[in-house]
């Protein structure tokens, strides 16, 4: 028996190392494919300034290259909302319509301000998660966690004030961006814990909605302009422009694989920081590779930001702590006459065979289940540490 429980901690510990890289590569796919999206979709819109298309291309393509990929993960189909109408009216389809906007917004701050400075307002998710829980699930916070709000307003404000580049209009979509992704990230989690459904099967199916819902109001907006707009049917640019779009679609899928993928394998506090983290990758590598002029007080703005967004997520995570500890004290302080447990004792008393029978009554047999004691790995995953 003490050999099988050795195999078994062994084989728990290799399962953790082995999602602890599979996380590792994860991270490195999920900044670079994003970083890789944002610097096409600024250089596709500076050359075809039409995000709803965009927005469009990207949702469809989300849609049809799930297809295989709900076939390949054997996704059940779920079916609790094909016989849930009401559900579907009330949750699914707004869910939709607000994945939409917000894509829609994100693509208007890039179309309108650089990516550095996008991203930078979009440091301000934590304060929008804040007011939506409090106003939705009726969450408080700790005193430090409205505390590190501050320096996240503060840098915005000092980067708006400093950007070279600023425009009220991109200002105002990234932050509308912000508040339906922080909107959605709220309703998608209550209803993946709803109705059961599979991550990927809500996101094929949210961007199917979406593209269906839109698709015809394209035509009358962007799909005009584009017809009457010789510019785009030369050979060359329009080559270019498919070619863009055929790659932002790509990677756009990727992108929104990888991060589902990620919120199924770690906790809520671990995918924050490494969101953070991705942000300042993007913000890194567009000014590198986009070169859009930048002054020193613009670069502690954007510092400031994204430091407040660490501390938010540090609060956030001593806020959980005190909170378990809130439930635990009180139970070992209802019960202050409790002795010591004797290990002999219980032996002597009862059997190894009874206390088996009791508590393990599939490992029923003559020798102990297990003498030692069992590391914490052998009964963690990555997504409760």
């Amino acid at each position: 028996m003490n050999n099988k429980m050795n195999v078994r901690m062994m084989t728990s510990k290799d399962s953790l190392i082995f999602e602890g890289c599979q996380i590792v590569f994860l991270c490195f796919v999920w900044y670079g494919v994003s970083a890789a999206g944002n610097v096409i979709v600024k250089e596709l819109l500076n050359d075809f300034p039409f995000p709803l298309t965009v927005t469009l291309v990207q949702l469809f393509s989300v849609w049809i290259l799930s297809i295989p990929l709900l076939h390949f993960w054997k996704v059940p189909a779920p079916e609790y909302l094909y016989q849930n109408r009401i559900y579907y009216l009330k949750v699914i389809i707004p869910l939709a319509i607000g994945k939409f906007l917000a894509q829609l917004s994100s693509h208007v701050s890039l179309w309108k301000v650089p990516v550095s400075y996008a991203h930078t307002v979009k440091a301000t998710m934590p304060l929008f998660t804040v007011i939506l829980s409090r106003l939705i699930l009726r969450e408080k916070q700790s005193l430090s966690v409205y505390f590190s709000l501050l320096p996240i307003i503060i840098g915005v404000i000092i980067a708006t004030v400093t950007e070279i580049s600023f425009n009220m209009v991109g200002l105002i979509s990234a932050l509308l961006s912000t508040f339906g992704f922080s909107l959605q990230n709220i309703y998608s989690k209550k209803s993946l814990k709803d109705i059961s459904i599979h991550h990927f099967a809500l996101l094929a199916l949210l961007a199917k909605i979406s593209w269906c819902l839109f698709v015809p109001f394209w035509f009358f907006y962007d799909g005009i302009d584009i017809y009457y707009n010789t510019k785009y049917h030369s050979y060359g640019p329009a080559k270019k422009i498919f070619l863009y779009l055929f790659i932002d679609g790509l990677l756009n899928f990727l992108h929104n694989v990888v991060a589902f993928t990620m919120i199924s394998l770690v906790s809520p506090l671990s995918y924050s920081i490494a969101n953070s983290t991705k942000r300042i990758v993007v913000i890194c590598i567009s000014l590198l590779i986009l070169r859009n002029p930048v002054t020193n007080t613009n670069v502690i703005g954007m510092s400031l930001a994204l430091f407040g967004v660490f501390y938010y997520n540090k609060a956030k995570y001593d806020q959980r702590r005190a909170q378990q500890k809130e439930h635990i004290i009180p139970l070992v302080r209802s019960e202050p006459s409790l002795n010591t447990l004797n290990l002999g004792t219980i032996k002597f008393t009862h059997p190894d065979t009874d206390l088996i029978s009791r508590h393990h009554p599939s490992y029923h047999t003559s020798r102990p289940f297990y003498n030692g004691s069992i590391p914490n790995y052998a009964s963690k995953t990555y997504k409760n540490i």
